[in-house]
């Protein structure tokens, strides 16, 4: 009976030890995660995620750790990618396995932004919503018939400045608004004081913090969204919920807007009317539109006000350039008329102007998380499914590999010369990757062209001068998804009395 006791023993010894060899030899054939710094037990990384300006910090682990690196939090890992050739393989080439986007559980379910593209899980929804974008906003062909918007709205934009240069965000931000909703709902903004332009405004600026990397510990701890906000530590709860109510009104209100103008039978085309004409939406159709039509205008209401304000900063701190464009457009447009997006092609530099617009300041610095859907391995390094993956796109905008002198506003970099090639274009990278690039990249590109063009072509833009000193301008940005320049001091005057002329003719017809 012993024997067979011990024959038993031996038998589990070896069964025992053979696990333990497979499992280790299992091990030994799995990649490690790419390098990053050392975490802690339990919270990893926790302590070492940036609370601001999170693409400088992910540069710097790039320069220590290399173009692929990696944190883990609370277990969850983050994947950074800090060059274009990673970013391509990644999320171009393996388009595949990283559409998906993370269930963010501050921005997305608590505040309610899932339901809006840039945050839908890739599948059949998030294809509805894209063919619903590319009927009208998915190329330049379709767009030629918002240009007429796009060219009232800027020449609008001249005249606010013209009275009031002082509140020049104010006026892009309408700017940018007014266009939007005009192509969206077909809604035209009021003068002061516009509900949809202060919603979109409050509205954009809560999804950028609350869909800051590492901004809210319920991304990573997700059994927290069940904390009753009364909890000490739980004031993410009742910022949640006044967040989410900002967007639901943001969503409904332009929505029930045109309804009631369908109603009336005086709805101008926009992109909700026309698919609300279609006969016999689905409570799940219109559901989709109305989200679709919101995605459009949040998204473009705030990233474009964003690239714009940063055009005017730059032409603060580069006089050169603008003096440069001034005279490309006088030499091919001249002075009596304004320029129009037709004159695009004939001006080289102020096109490879907006490039650099896009380039030296990205809107969406490390853009929106993806998610990986399987596992995966990149350059001998594993990638878990699950892992969050973060394009560093102000990394790849600031490549000294990539762009010489990457600090200085310089758009002669995007024209050839017989000497040296264009530098890449920038556009190719700030608008995202493979199957979730924005699909309002040509609306955003026309709109940053059409505001650049008309600005130099009337308004000299300078450093201000207060009591006999020049107030230097300081190119620092704000925190979040979406980054703006912070508020700077400029002087923005017309260039002549016959550029007063031209910006107040259309006033007049």
């Amino acid at each position: 009976m012993a024997d067979h006791f011990f024959l038993l023993v031996d038998i589990c010894l070896v069964v025992f030890a053979l696990i333990v060899i497979k499992v280790i030899s299992h091990l030994k054939r799995i990649p490690p995660l790419p390098p990053g710094p050392k975490g802690y037990p339990l919270i990893g990384n926790a302590l070492d995620m940036p609370t601001e300006k999170e693409w400088l910090t992910f540069a710097k682990w790039g320069d220590v750790w290399g173009d692929i690196c990696s944190v883990t939090v609370l277990g969850q890992p983050i994947i950074i990618l800090n060059s274009r050739r990673i970013v391509y393989e990644m999320l171009d080439k393996k388009s595949a396995v990283y559409s998906d986007r993370p269930v963010l559980q501050m921005g997305g379910e608590l505040v309610g932004w899932k339901n809006c593209l840039v945050l839908l899980p890739y599948g059949d929804r998030f294809r509805r919503y894209r063919r619903l974008f590319h009927s009208l906003v998915g190329g330049q062909a379709t767009l030629k018939n918002f240009l007429p918007i796009e060219e009232v709205e800027t020449r609008r934009f001249l005249r606010r400045v013209l009275a009031k240069p002082e509140d020049l965000q104010t006026h892009i931000r309408k700017t940018a608004g007014a266009i939007i909703l005009r192509i969206s709902h077909g809604y035209e903004v009021k003068e002061n004081n516009d509900p949809f332009i202060d919603l979109a405004e409050k509205a954009t600026e809560q999804f950028s913090l609350a869909t800051t990397p590492g901004g809210f510990l319920v991304d990573f701890v997700p059994a927290l969204r069940y904390v009753p906000s009364w909890l000490p530590g739980a004031g993410f709860q009742k910022k949640a919920a006044s967040w989410a109510n900002t967007l639901s009104e943001m969503v409904d209100q332009p929505h029930n807007f045109v309804k009631q103008q369908m109603a009336a039978g005086v709805a101008p085309i926009s992109f909700s009317s026309t698919f609300l004409e279609s006969k016999g939406l689905s409570d799940e159709e219109e559901f989709d539109l109305k989200w679709s039509a919101a995605s459009l205008y949040a998204g473009a209401a705030d990233t474009t006000v964003s690239a714009i304000y940063s055009f005017f900063l730059a032409m603060t701190l580069f006089p050169d350039v603008a003096k440069k464009a001034q005279e490309e457009i006088d030499s091919f447009v001249g002075s009596d008329r304004l320029p129009t997006y037709a004159d695009r092609e004939f001006l080289p530099y102020v096109d490879a102007l907006v490039k650099e617009v896009f380039r030296w300041n990205p809107v969406a610095p490390t853009g929106v998380p993806h998610r990986a859907i399987q596992d995966d391995v990149q350059d001998g390094y594993f990638i878990p499914k699950g892992s969050l993956v973060i394009p560093n796109i102000w990394k790849l905008t600031h490549d000294p590999k990539v762009y010489e002198n990457p600090f200085v506003f310089r758009p002669e970099r995007f024209i050839a010369s017989g000497t040296r090639l264009a530098e890449p274009d920038p556009r190719q990278v700030c608008f995202g990757f493979g199957r979730r690039i924005c699909p309002g990249i040509y609306l955003a590109d026309i709109s940053v062209f059409m505001s650049c063009v008309l600005s130099l072509a009337v308004f000299d833009i300078a450093k201000c001068v207060e009591n006999g000193v020049v107030v230097e301008p300081v190119h620092e940005n704000t925190t979040g998804t979406i980054s703006h320049p912070k508020p700077f001091k400029c002087s923005i005057k017309p260039r002549s009395e016959k550029a007063v002329s031209l910006i107040q003719e259309e006033e007049l017809k």
